[in-house]
């Protein structure tokens, strides 16, 4: 078996869900050795998220972004860590709704998603910053 890893910081993005297949796929080459495997993808931050959805059409992203801001509202009146701002305890929620790492299996040394499929970065913060991902790749 072989296992590739590398980590990565992603330029800063705003606050939504953002397309990332191609810079993951860009940062670990290596993935093209690998005939049967697994690639997963992993966030080191607790207020932005993985996923894996639709590639094609960007409203989807929109309304993710729209139903997750009604879904987990910004000054809800119960919530106690308030001193990042108004926008941290909800980012905290989020990424735990959605998660820190995804998994995609590895076929022929090409990521194997669906064809409407990608790897999301889920920006939680008004202002997050650039984010750390570790890619690990492994298969034979």
């Amino acid at each position: 078996m072989t296992f590739f890893q590398k980590q990565i910081k992603l330029k800063p993005f705003s606050r939504g869900f953002h397309l990332i297949t191609d810079v993951v796929e860009d940062a670990l080459p290596e993935i093209n050795q690998i005939n049967l495997g697994q690639l997963q993808v992993f966030i080191k931050h607790t207020s932005a998220s993985l996923s894996i959805n639709e590639n094609a059409d960007f409203t989807v992203r929109t309304d993710f972004e729209s139903h997750f801001n009604k879904m987990v509202p910004e000054n809800a009146p119960y919530y106690k860590h308030t001193y990042e701002g108004s926008d941290d305890m909800p980012a905290h929620i989020k990424a735990s709704l959605l998660g820190a790492s995804v998994q995609i299996p590895i076929t022929n040394g090409k990521l194997n998603l669906g064809i409407w499929q990608g790897i999301y970065l889920c920006e939680h913060r008004n202002h997050g910053g650039s984010r750390h991902l570790v890619i690990t790749a492994f298969g034979v």
